[in-house]
């Protein structure tokens, strides 16, 4: 527990500077959101969602990203996997309503397609509303399994244990309209 609690106070240091550096933006800090944002236009496979939608290559998408170290410091202290996933769970769906009204008040809301993350977290997803899409390319797939490999680690009550399930990261993908549907309230 020291050794995680060392971890997170070295990540609390520079996740700043990483925050920057990704050009990311804070979404309702006040309130404890615990997504990060950034436009991205998209470079890959077509992606189908379960609403209909098509992600295509080169459209403009919001690809949000966990504030893991605030998501961390309340999940910490608890033990139990299941308990966490709930914490986990309540913080995405109280904030996904944010990552909306961002959408909404964008100057370039109109062309926003989707909103999409990666992860590998992903159980619980789909009742949020999100698609979970396999990474084809096994190169990124594996760099990004790298690149989130510390923060599962930390996340987890017994890392050994889950290390051998070998979780892959995915693309978590939901349609704008779905998102405005689901947690959005109608712009007036």
């Amino acid at each position: 527990m020291k050794l995680k609690m060392y971890l997170l106070s070295t990540w609390n240091v520079f996740d700043p500077i990483y925050c920057s550096l990704r050009r990311l933006t804070y979404i309702d800090r006040a309130n404890q959101n615990i997504f990060r944002v950034k436009l991205l236009t998209y470079r890959g496979k077509e992606i189908a969602m379960s609403d209909g939608t098509r992600i295509r290559n080169k459209d403009l998408l919001v690809k949000i990203h966990l504030y893991n170290v605030q998501l961390l410091r309340q999940v910490l202290h608890v033990t139990n996997n299941v308990q966490k996933g709930r914490i986990i769970y309540r913080c995405v769906d109280r904030s996904l309503p944010g990552v909306c009204q961002f959408i909404q008040n964008h100057p370039r809301g109109n062309e926003i397609k989707a909103i999409i993350g990666i992860t590998m977290l992903n159980r619980g997803c789909r009742q949020l509303g999100f698609d979970v899409v396999p990474i084809s390319n096994p190169l990124y797939r594996g760099f990004k399994w790298i690149n989130q490999l510390p923060i599962h680690l930390i996340s987890v009550s017994n890392p050994i244990n889950r290390f051998k399930k070998r979780h892959l990261p995915t693309y978590l993908v939901m349609s704008k309209n779905k998102l405005e549907k689901i947690y959005g309230h109608p712009s007036t």
